[in-house]
Formats: structure tokens, C-alpha cells, sequence
């Protein structure tokens, strides 16, 4: 018998990058492009759909704030072992995200808000100058149910953490600089 060492990954990594202008037509777009690769693989129920809504806020936060003329955005989808990975890339590495707290009369404002319900993990990376990535992160493992915490209907409280309190990621803010985008 011959033994044959194989040079393959032993967890495949899917991979999907692609440029699009930072405007709203690009982010739409890096939603239908995202949604499209996400569907042709075979993801876990309910995987897909957070990530389109996941894919289409950081494609719209780069095409409103990462936005500087002739300069693009990256949307990369990575799915490797448990895990499926949206970056979204820009130019604007001196405008970090951060939390609002928007008045509830206002139209935006809430994105980072959506951004850490619907992802397992998120942070920002910077670098290299001028560039910032915003990712988010996916569990692809089905999440069990674990037996304390849970409420059945009966006496009891809901859970008080969800997704075992995950945090961000992120980097701290830059001090601000003069022609900064301030969102006012």
C-alpha cells in the first residue's frame, strides 16, 4: 500500500472580493453581489440572510462615511472552517466608527447598533494608511440551546445575556482632525 501525502487545506476556505465605488449604487450592489455568493454555497439556516443584512449596513456605512472621491471599497466574504467573515474596506482609516444614540425621529444613525445584534463578533483594523476594515463575524456551528438561562414560558426572567455577551472588537477612536466627517 502506498501512503500519499495530500497537499489540500483540510478546512476549505471559501473567498469572494470584489472593488465597487463608494456610493449608494456600489453598496447596493455589494449586497446583491454578497447575496448572490452567499447562496451558492451551502450555509447554515438563517446564515445567509444575517449576512445580507449584515453585508448591505457596512457596504452603505462605507459608501456614506469611508466615501473619498476616486477612491473604492472592498467587500470580501471569507468562510473558513465554522466561520463566515465580511470585510468592508475604505479609505477613511481617520474615520473610525462609532456608537450613536440616535433620537428616535432620526433616519440613521443606528447602524453599528444592527452591525453588533446581528454578528457574532465585529471590530475594525487599520491599516495599511489610509485604509480602515470593518468585519463582522459569523458562527456557522448551530448554536445549541443551553438548558440554564432559557425561559420556558413559565415563571422566570428572559436571559440576561445573548451570544454570550459578545463585545467589539474595535479599535480606540483617533483624536479628531480638521475636515473629519463628524456625521452632522
Amino acid at each position: 500500500m502506498n501512503k500519499e501525502r495530500s497537499t489540500q487545506l483540510d478546512t476549505p476556505t471559501r473567498h469572494f472580493s470584489v472593488l465597487l465605488s463608494p456610493t449608494p449604487r456600489g453598496a447596493r450592489l455589494a449586497r446583491l453581489l454578497g447575496a448572490e455568493w452567499l447562496r451558492t454555497w451551502d450555509l447554515p439556516y438563517g446564515v445567509t440572510e444575517t449576512a445580507e443584512h449584515l453585508v448591505a449596513e457596512l457596504a452603505a456605512n462605507a459608501a456614506t462615511h469611508g466615501r473619498l472621491p476616486g477612491r473604492d471599497f472592498r467587500l470580501a466574504l471569507l468562510a473558513r472552517g465554522e466561520t463566515l467573515r465580511i470585510e468592508v474596506t475604505d479609505t477613511r482609516g481617520d474615520d473610525l466608527p462609532r456608537h450613536r444614540h440616535p433620537s428616535p425621529d432620526t433616519e440613521s444613525g443606528r447602524g453599528l447598533l444592527l452591525v453588533e445584534a446581528l454578528a457574532d463578533r465585529w471590530g475594525v483594523e487599520l491599516g495599511p494608511v489610509p485604509r480602515k476594515t470593518v468585519w463582522a463575524e459569523l458562527d456557522l456551528a448551530p448554536h445549541s440551546p443551553e438548558p440554564e438561562g432559557v425561559c420556558s414560558g413559565g415563571s422566570g426572567a428572559l436571559p440576561k445575556e445573548t451570544r454570550g455577551g459578545k463585545k467589539p472588537h474595535q479599535a480606540p477612536p483617533l483624536p479628531p482632525t480638521a475636515g473629519a466627517h463628524s456625521g452632522e
